[in-house]
C-alpha cells in the first residue's frame, strides 16, 4: 500500500486472561496472537508499522524485534497509546491505520477495502463497523440526523436510548495522519475508566467538521476481540474451521473435522485422507494419496511424499518419509529419514536425543523394520535390510544393505535376505 502506515495498539495488560503472559503474546493456532496482524500488514505491503507496548511488556519487543516499538509508560488507555506515536510520525503526511492488537482475525481484504474507501472518499477518518443482533460489550456507532457518524460511545457510557443501537465499532480505523495528531491533544480522560479513549477522537473530528465515513465488516469472526481464555479458544476454533474448509475444497478428505487439528501453514496434497483425532503441526508437508491417522501426530519439520500411510498413535517430528512407506501403529520417529517402500513395524522408536543433542536415523529404501525395534541414533539402516522384532540397534552400529540383524544389541545374521 502506497503512503499508508500502521499503528498496532498492544499495550493492554489483558487482566481478564488471568495469565502472566501478555495478552498479545498468548498462543493462537501455535503462534503469538499479535503475529496475525503483523502478517496481514506485511501481505498488504505496509512497510512502516509501529507497535505501542506497555512498559512491562519487554517480551513483545524481543519477539517482534523487526517491528518498530514505542513504549507507553503509563497505562492510560488507547487514546494515550496512539498519542505516544505522534513524534514517530511527525514527518509522515499519508494515511494511518490504527488497529487493536487483540483483534487478530481481521482479514487482509477487509483492511484493504477500508483503506480504499478512505482514500476514495478523501475522509479524515474511516471506521470499520458491523451490525450485530447482540451489541453487548461493544462500542456503538452514533449517527447524526443525516446519517453521518457523529461519535462512538463505549458500553459503560451509553445512554439508555443508545443501548438499542446495533451498529458497533470493530476497532480498526484509517486516519489522515495530520488530522489524527492535530486533534488527539483534545482527548479528555474518561471519568469512569480514568483512561483516554481513542474512540473519542471520532466525536472530536465530527465537531471540527471533518469527514468521517464507515466501511462494513460482515463476517462476525473477524471482529472477535481476545480478552479471555474463552475468547482465545473461540478464535482457535474459527481458524481451525477455515483451515479445514480450505483443505477440503482443495481435495483433502477429512473424515471427522470436529476432532482434527491442522495448522494453517500445513501443505497437504489432494486425495489424502485424514482420519479422526489427528493433529498436524506447522511447517509440515504431506503429499498426495496419503492416509493419516486415526490418532496420529505430525509435528513440525515433517515431510511425507505421495502414497505414505501413517497409522494410529504414530508420532513424527522433523522426519522425512518417501513414497510407498507404511508406518502403521504406535511408533515414534524423530529426526529420521525413511526411504521408499519401507515397512515400519508397530512400536518402533528412534531414540534421537542423547541428553545433549538430537541425532539422526536413516532408513534406506525397501528396508523391513520388525515390531518393537529401537534405534539409538545416530544409526543407518541400509537398502533392503531387515531388523528383527524387538531388536535394539545401538548408536553408530550401521546395518549394511540387505543384511538382517536381530537381538539386543542387534547383530548381523550370516544368512542374507533375498533381494
Amino acid at each position: 500500500m502506497k503512503n499508508v502506515a500502521a499503528i498496532i495498539l498492544a499495550a493492554g495488560r489483558g487482566t481478564r486472561m488471568k495469565s502472566d503472559t501478555p495478552k498479545v503474546l498468548q498462543e493462537l493456532h501455535n503462534r503469538p496472537l499479535l503475529s496475525f496482524l503483523i502478517k496481514t500488514l506485511d501481505e498488504l505491503d505496509v512497510k512502516e508499522k509501529v507497535l505501542v507496548v506497555g512498559s512491562e511488556n519487554k517480551d513483545i519487543k524481543k519477539i517482534f524485534k523487526d517491528v518498530n516499538t514505542i513504549v507507553q509508560k503509563k497505562p492510560l488507555g488507547s487514546g494515550d497509546a496512539a498519542k505516544c506515536a505522534k513524534s514517530y510520525f511527525a514527518g509522515f503526511d499519508g494515511n494511518l491505520l490504527v488497529l487493536c492488537g487483540d483483534t487478530p482475525l481481521i482479514a487482509k481484504d477487509t483492511i484493504e477495502r477500508l483503506v480504499k474507501k478512505h482514500i476514495n472518499e478523501k475522509a479524515s477518518c474511516t471506521v470499520l463497523t458491523a451490525t450485530v443482533n447482540d451489541p453487548t460489550s461493544y462500542g456503538r456507532i452514533v449517527r447524526d440526523s443525516r446519517g453521518r457518524i457523529a461519535k462512538i460511545v463505549e458500553e459503560k457510557d451509553l445512554a439508555d436510548y443508545e443501548k438499542a443501537i446495533q451498529e458497533i465499532n470493530v476497532g480498526c480505523y484509517c486516519f489522515k495522519t495530520k488530522d489524527l495528531f492535530t486533534h488527539i491533544k483534545d482527548l479528555k480522560i474518561n471519568p469512569k475508566k480514568k483512561e483516554f479513549y481513542l474512540t473519542d477522537i471520532v466525536g472530536i473530528l465530527w465537531q471540527n467538521k471533518k469527514k468521517i465515513v464507515s466501511n462494513s465488516c460482515t463476517d462476525s469472526s473477524e471482529f472477535l476481540g481476545i480478552n479471555s481464555q474463552i475468547d482465545l479458544a473461540e478464535a482457535n476454533s474459527v481458524i481451525k474451521r477455515k483451515v479445514l474448509r480450505k483443505l477440503m475444497l482443495e481435495g483433502v478428505m477429512i473424515t471427522d473435522p470436529d476432532s482434527t487439528i491442522i495448522d494453517m501453514d500445513a501443505v497437504i496434497g489432494k486425495d489424502t485422507i485424514i482420519y479422526p483425532n489427528t493433529v498436524i503441526g506447522k511447517n509440515t508437508v504431506i503429499g498426495k494419496r496419503c492416509k493419516i491417522g486415526p490418532f496420529a501426530r505430525i509435528r513440525p519439520g515433517t515431510e511425507l511424499s505421495d502414497d505414505v500411510e501413517i497409522g494410529n498413535f504414530v508420532e513424527l517430528v522433523r522426519t522425512k518419509i518417501s513414497s510407498g512407506t507404511k508406518v502403521k501403529h504406535m511408533t515414534y520417529l524423530g529426526d529420521t529419514s525413511v526411504g521408499k517402500n519401507v515397512n515400519i513395524g508397530a512400536g518402533t522408536i528412534t531414540a534421537n536425543y542423547d541428553g545433549k543433542k538430537k541425532n539422526k536415523t536413516v532408513i534406506e529404501d525397501n528396508a523391513f523394520i520388525g515390531v518393537g525395534s529401537i534405534f539409538i541414533a545416530p544409526v543407518r539402516v541400509g537398502r533392503g535390510a531387515t531388523v528383527g522384532a524387538g531388536s535394539v540397534v545401538t548408536r553408530n552400529k550401521n546395518i549394511p544393505p540387505r543384511k538382517t540383524v536381530v537381538g539386543v544389541p542387534a547383530k548381523i545374521l550370516q544368512k542374507e535376505r533375498r533381494k
